[in-house]
C-alpha cells in the first residue's frame, strides 16, 4: 500500500514538473515579465502633484514631427499650470537629460517649462495593473496592429497610474477642458480614445483594463481602443444620441463631451484641414481639434504661407513650432 501511495506521488510530481517546465519553455512565454519591476518612471511626489497631459511615442522615432510638436506645444499653452509629459519608446536614461542635441522639436519643447520627457518601458507601465499578463504572452510578431493596439494599452495604464488627460499627437488644445473625468464622442455613436481624462486609479479605467485583457481582439481595428470605451460607457449607462445642440452627457460623474468638443471636424472630412476657408472659423465649442493624422497617408504638410486651416491653426496655437519648424529649416520635415 505504501509503495502504491509512493508511486502515485511520483506520477504526479512529474507531471506537475512536465507542466512547469512547458509553461516556462513555452515561446510565448516571457520570462522576464515575472522578474521584478524596474523603477517607477516617476517619483512617488511627483506622481501625487497635479495631474498633467500624457502624450505618448510608441515607435522608437526620436525626432517629433511637427504636428506632434504643435500638439504638445498648444498642451503646454493651454495648460501652463500641469506638467505635460511626453513618453518615448526610444528614449532612454542615457539620453533624456541631454535632449538638446537629439533634435530640433525636442529642443524647442524642453526649453517649455512645463514639458518633461520620459522613457517608455512597457514593462514598468503595465506592472501592477491587468494588463501585465498579456503583455508577458503577446506575440508582437503575429498582431496584425501592435503599434496601434499597445498604444491603447499604455495610455490607460498611464492614466491609471498617474491620472490626468491622455491626448495623441495630432490633437492641438485650443482651452481647457473644464471637467475631470471626461470621454469624448467621436460621433453620435462611437467613444474615441484620442483624448480622455480620469483621476488617478479611478474605476472605469480598471475596468477597461480588464477588459481589455478578458475581451481581447487584437485583429480586430480600434476594438482594443475606441470600441472599448464605447462598451464599457454603455455598461455604465444607457446612452443616448447627442442633440445638434452642444451639450454634453453625465454618465455616473463622468461626462460623456459632445463630438464638437474635441471631433468638429469628423474623420471622413480630415482633408478640410489642409485646405483653405473662406470664412475664418473660431471652434468656440471645441475644447481641442482631432487632425486624424492616421488618414494623412499622403504625409501632407503644413505650409508656410498656404493659409490653409492647419497653417492658421500652428501659427495660433504653437507659434514656437510653427516658427522654428515651419518657416525655419525644419519645415520640410513630414
Amino acid at each position: 500500500m505504501m509503495k502504491k501511495s509512493k508511486i502515485g506521488l511520483w506520477i504526479t510530481f512529474v507531471f506537475a514538473l512536465f507542466f512547469v517546465c512547458k509553461l516556462f519553455w513555452s515561446p510565448d512565454y516571457n520570462f522576464s515579465c515575472e522578474l521584478s519591476p524596474e523603477p517607477y518612471l516617476m517619483q512617488e511626489d511627483d506622481v501625487k502633484r497635479s495631474s498633467g497631459i500624457i502624450f505618448v511615442e510608441t515607435t522608437d522615432r526620436l525626432e517629433p514631427s511637427p504636428l506632434a510638436s504643435c500638439s504638445v506645444e498648444s498642451a503646454a499653452r493651454a495648460y501652463p499650470n500641469r506638467p505635460i509629459r511626453f513618453f518615448m519608446k526610444g528614449l532612454n536614461s542615457n539620453m533624456w537629460r541631454d535632449l538638446n542635441s537629439t533634435s530640433t522639436a525636442l529642443a524647442l519643447l524642453s526649453a517649455m517649462e512645463n514639458v518633461f520627457f520620459l522613457p517608455l518601458p512597457m514593462k514598468t507601465i503595465f506592472y501592477e495593473t491587468p494588463l501585465l499578463p498579456w503583455y508577458c504572452k503577446v506575440n508582437p510578431a503575429r498582431e496584425r496592429y501592435w503599434l496601434h493596439v499597445s498604444a491603447d494599452g499604455i495610455r490607460l495604464a498611464l492614466i491609471w497610474k498617474y491620472g490626468g488627460i491622455y491626448m495623441d499627437t495630432d490633437v492641438i488644445s485650443i482651452r481647457p477642458v473644464p471637467v475631470a473625468n471626461f470621454l469624448t464622442a467621436e460621433d453620435f455613436q462611437l467613444a474615441g480614445n484620442a483624448i480622455f481624462g480620469f483621476s488617478r486609479h479611478h474605476k472605469f479605467i480598471w475596468d477597461c483594463m480588464e477588459d481589455f485583457v478578458q475581451n481581447y481582439r487584437g485583429r480586430i481595428w480600434g476594438y482594443q481602443g475606441p470600441r472599448l470605451l464605447t462598451r464599457r460607457l454603455k455598461a455604465l449607462c444607457p446612452v443616448t444620441n447627442f442633440h445638434k445642440v452642444v451639450t454634453d452627457i453625465n454618465c455616473q460623474n463622468i461626462s460623456y463631451l459632445h463630438p464638437q468638443r474635441y471631433y468638429p471636424i469628423p474623420y471622413v472630412q480630415w482633408n478640410r484641414y489642409f485646405q483653405v476657408w473662406e470664412k475664418s472659423v473660431d471652434f468656440n465649442n471645441s475644447y481641442s481639434l482631432h487632425l486624424w493624422n492616421y488618414k494623412n497617408w499622403k504625409h501632407k504638410r503644413v505650409v508656410a504661407g498656404s493659409n490653409t486651416l492647419v497653417e492658421n491653426l500652428f501659427k495660433t496655437y504653437c507659434p514656437t513650432t510653427y516658427k522654428v519648424l515651419i518657416q525655419g529649416p525644419e519645415g520640410s520635415v513630414p
